[in-house]
């Protein structure tokens, strides 16, 4: 039988690694929460059909959860060699077939060797978390879901709509390539230890007509130019770009317009012509 989560951490003395990212999150009622929340909206109710990727799954609280739900199997993916062992002590106590990598998640390619279908749940490691969405984002069709905790500013950023502060690459990219629902926000005292900011767990599903990972890094030049420099008028900002006046005319982009008036699927239409 499995000691508690608390138990673990105390018998391996684990301590939340700053430089790592980690916050951990102990209290299974909120684990259970994230996977109930991701089930019902997904209307699946178990993960028996879906191999699941766990990114950072630290001392196991939300691996636990996912064991709960009965997937057809599980892979951590853990940077952090003083999670393995504990990694592995729940691979001895499950039926699930699990797969553990002690690596590092951005050097990870998770459409390799785990059968389709698959999903990504994840506690964020904070301080990598847009970089392992737009790299995930850039392969979407591979995934059938993906439920992320983020910082809640990070959330904001994502789901982010046009004419607001928070709108910018990150938004257009997510919500180019997915329908994003916020499950639930999350307290700071609700980790171990308690960081100074909120957090957001959300769901990403994969759009029937997601834009292709060419088309990302296309966006991804425009708006770095559009968004660095975003009081200025597009025709001031984009002016690298041959005849960047005509082809925001061309398809129905004022030339004084500034990036974040001009919703995502514009911006892929003005990718398409560059």
């Amino acid at each position: 039988m499995l000691p508690t989560l608390r138990e673990t951490v105390d018998f391996y003395g684990l301590m939340a690694n700053k430089a790592l990212g980690q916050n951990f999150l102990l209290d299974s009622n909120i684990t259970d929460k994230i996977i109930r929340q991701s089930l019902a909206q997904q209307n699946i109710s178990d993960f028996r059909q879906v191999n699941i990727i766990e990114i950072g799954p630290g001392p196991g609280g939300l691996t636990r959860s996912i064991l709960k739900a009965e997937p057809r199997s599980l892979t951590v993916v853990e940077m952090d060699s003083r999670c393995i062992q504990i990694m592995k002590d729940l691979q001895v106590e499950t039926d699930t077939p699990m797969h553990i990598i002690n690596g590092d998640a951005l050097l990870f390619d998770p459409t390799e060797n785990i059968p389709s279908p698959r999903q990504i749940i994840s506690n964020l490691p904070y301080n990598v978390s847009v970089p392992l969405l737009l790299k995930w984002l850039s392969q979407i069709s591979e995934f059938s879901a993906l439920t992320l905790m983020f910082q809640k500013e990070v959330a904001e950023r994502i789901t982010a709509s046009t004419h607001s502060k928070d709108y910018g690459r990150i938004s257009i990219i997510a919500q180019l390539t997915c329908s994003i629902k916020k499950l639930f926000d999350l307290n700071p005292e609700c980790f171990t230890p308690a960081p100074k900011i909120w957090s957001s767990v959300l769901l990403f599903q994969p759009l029937e007509n997601a834009i292709t990972a060419k088309d990302i890094a296309k966006i991804e030049k425009i708006t770095a130019l559009a968004f660095g420099q975003r009081r200025k008028m597009l025709r001031q900002s984009l002016k690298s770009f041959n005849n960047i006046t005509d082809k925001l005319e061309q398809i129905g982009i004022s030339p004084t317009a500034r990036a974040e008036e001009i919703p995502p699927q514009k911006f892929l239409e003005l990718s398409r012509l560059l």
